[in-house]
């Protein structure tokens, strides 16, 4: 409890920063959220009272003061183009992400460590060489260029599922391979490399001369510690897609969050885009927790050490 606390603390001056930095930000770059409401006709009149009703009129730094004032009571601030509360879009848009990064995690850790743990007992063999070849495209291939390889196959051309997300479970299968392969191929790479590393050591060979089969050896004993890292690496790839996976939400016409702060930039719809992000880095913040409390958890060196 104590650490949980501790990396709490430790949090709120990151938050700050994160808040600060994405407000200035937002305000400095060229263009004006008021003329891009209201289009190619608009008057002064109508440029005043819209700057005013929206609150742009007062200093950077009151606007920055209501706006934290607003989220120590819950409020994000309300959005320019659609005049709704930020927060209920994003709480409307959070289950399309949390669906698609529940799918894209369990493909990346089933076909992570499945490939890792053969490529290990396979090692410099035929099954090695492949398992690390599709893991090496993984890392390697940007998400957009295997979204849209995975569209034109699967979904142009075999008319296998949908060519854009509706919601269904099967329409969200090709955007969950998109999203998971490039976190699959790094957890088989880091399993791979783990795994073999426990197998030389002293007590791995004890266990052998005990008569033990290789795949026992390597279920009761190397992949419990091999794991230790490769567990760490999950946690923060699930916080990772938690916190919107732009791209492939965009490629797929899927309603997250990350399509959802995309849209905010194209508007500048500026509450959008502070609470997506904000939002996002609470996530992140929390996956790196769990994290960190996994790894003590299963390592008892690192809770002795704390």
């Amino acid at each position: 409890m104590k650490q949980v606390l501790k990396r709490l603390i430790g949090a709120i001056p990151v938050l700050i920063g994160v808040v600060l930095l994405i407000f200035l930000m937002l305000r400095v770059i060229p263009g004006n959220p008021v003329l891009t409401l209201l289009g190619e006709h608009y008057s002064d009149a109508a440029i005043e009272r819209l700057t005013l009703s929206m609150g742009l009129d007062k200093p950077i730094l009151v606007q920055f003061f209501n706006y934290v004032i607003g989220l120590f009571q819950g409020d994000l601030g309300t959005s320019y183009k659609y005049s709704r509360a930020v927060s209920e879009m994003i709480m409307d848009a959070f289950p399309y992400t949390l669906k698609l990064a529940c799918m894209g995690v369990v493909f990346a850790w089933v076909v992570g460590l499945t490939s890792g743990i053969i490529a290990a007992i396979r090692q410099n063999r035929l099954l090695d060489r492949m398992f690390m070849g599709f893991a090496l495209m993984g890392v390697s291939m940007p998400v957009f260029m295997t979204s849209l390889f995975l569209q034109y196959i699967f979904a142009f051309q075999l008319k296998w599922f949908p060519l854009t997300s509706t919601g269904s479970f099967i329409s969200m299968i090709l955007p969950a391979i998109a999203l998971g392969w490039n976190s699959a191929g790094s957890i088989a790479r880091m399993t791979r490399s783990s795994l073999i590393e426990v197998m030389q050591a002293d007590y791995i060979d004890t266990a052998k001369a005990k008569g033990l089969f290789k795949a026992a050896v390597i279920m009761k004993h190397a992949l419990k510690n091999s794991l230790l890292p490769v567990i760490t690496m999950m946690a923060l790839q699930l916080a990772s897609m938690l916190s919107g996976a732009v791209i492939t939400e965009t490629v797929f016409a899927i309603p997250g969050i990350g399509r959802l702060a995309t849209t905010a930039i194209g508007n500048r719809d500026m509450p959008v885009l502070q609470g997506t992000i904000l939002f996002t880095t609470v996530i992140v913040i929390l996956g790196n927790l769990l994290a960190d409390l996994l790894y003590s958890a299963l390592d008892p060196r690192i809770r002795k050490g704390n």
